[in-house]
């Protein structure tokens, strides 16, 4: 598999190499370590933050997975970005004797037993950020004593909620507090930020009919809006933005409404007006495709789990998605207040959506409920940031 080749290539003479690029560094160093893409979209805003507040500083980052480290191994916020060795305790101790941080920061999940128990035995303050647990976690079974000794080894566990919080003190896991979500920070951030041009997207909505933007969208979720699509086709208009571009995905979109879906990388200004659907053909446009939109249907939540529903809900959209959304604790907040509605078959998509399409009134006022949620949950990174500093005088 191609992943697994990357994954295995990508820790070939692994050890070497970070120890020949941080020789003869001297700044001090921060390490923050990720699993994978979305826990570094987690950890981003508090990198970018200690940054600034520490320019002098290096940040080495680390992933444990290839569609993490593939993505960011280029990125400029971070001086050092490397795969994490396998978790053996002589990979651990040459590599914290490497990069000898200052401080280390797990990103919600990742507990390595051996890294972890080599930075405490250096000494090493170690922090888990944006971390959430449930009671079905083997942290909290009778059986699980090993796991909790690896939860143990972090001086500070910082979690999104007070249930998470609970649920560690009740297994004698004390050092441990509510932060909050750092994903929160960024969204706030990136619709406050200038809009992107995009005039493709300008032109496609140009005519003021209500626009629903589907973003992540799998085949089980396309099967659900096809018929929502057919029915409203000519009173509104269909971003939708597939979670893999792959030719059949594509295809599938477009027999939905023969000859009125047209893929994003064919649009022109003359012919895009013309379509009901536009359909997006590449990648990392969708942050700004809900600034265009009107209602959001975010996708997974009929597969193996909802996508990421806070970049709509800031831009200030309702949202609808599928019925497996249990697991993340955004999503059943804006159910609770109203801000989202779950549909479970075409039929619940149509009702849904032909609620919000004819009711302006209705899709202002629950996106200004999604908004506001959002803004109630910032502020993550800069409690989180207090701590770290109280962590780099000690």
């Amino acid at each position: 598999m191609p992943k697994a080749r990357l994954w295995t290539a990508g820790r070939r003479n692994l050890l070497p190499r970070v120890a020949q690029q941080l020789a003869g560094d001297t700044a001090p160093r921060v390490w923050f370590h990720c699993a994978s893409l979305g826990e570094f979209e987690q950890g981003r805003p508090l990198m970018e933050a200690y940054r600034r507040q520490y320019p002098g500083h290096r940040i080495v980052l680390t992933f444990f997975s290839p569609s993490g480290y593939e993505v960011r191994r280029q990125w400029p916020g971070a001086d050092y970005v490397f795969y994490l060795p396998l978790d053996t305790a002589a990979n651990a101790r040459a590599f914290v004797a490497a990069v000898q941080p200052r401080l280390a920061v797990f990103v919600k999940y990742e507990f390595w037993y051996h890294h972890l128990s080599e930075l405490r035995r250096r000494g090493v303050p170690v922090i888990c950020v944006s971390a959430i647990f449930r009671p079905q976690q083997v942290f909290f079974k009778p059986w699980g004593g090993f796991f909790r000794r690896i939860l143990r080894q972090f001086s500070h566990l910082y979690t999104q909620d007070e249930a998470s919080v609970a649920l560690l003190r009740a297994v004698g896991l004390t050092p441990a507090s509510v932060a909050g979500d750092t994903r929160f920070d960024t969204v706030v951030d990136t619709a406050a930020a200038p809009a992107r041009e995009l005039p493709l997207v300008a032109a496609f909505g140009a005519d003021a009919a209500p626009v629903l933007v589907a973003g992540s969208v799998w085949p089980p979720d396309v099967e659900v809006l096809t018929p929502a699509l057919r029915r409203w086709a000519d009173e509104a208009r269909f971003i939708i933005a597939p979670h893999e571009i792959d030719e059949s995905h594509l295809q599938q979109v477009e027999a939905a409404l023969p000859g009125r879906v047209l893929r994003y990388s064919r649009a022109t200004p003359a012919n895009v007006a013309q379509a009901r659907v536009l359909l997006i053909d590449n990648i990392g446009l969708l942050r700004e495709l809900y600034r265009a939109g009107d209602v959001a249907y975010i996708g997974g939540a009929f597969g193996k789990g909802l996508h990421n529903t806070l970049e709509a809900a800031a831009f200030g959209l309702p949202l609808l998605f599928g019925p497996r959304y249990e697991k993340f604790r955004e999503a059943r907040d804006l159910v609770a207040d109203g801000s989202a509605r779950v549909v479970r078959d075409a039929a619940e998509a149509q009702a849904q959506l032909e609620l919000l399409l004819t009711d302006p009134a209705r899709r202002r006022q629950l996106g200004q409920q999604a908004r506001a949620y959002v803004h109630a949950q910032a502020g993550a990174t800069a409690r989180i940031l207090r701590a770290v500093n109280e962590r780099m005088r000690e």
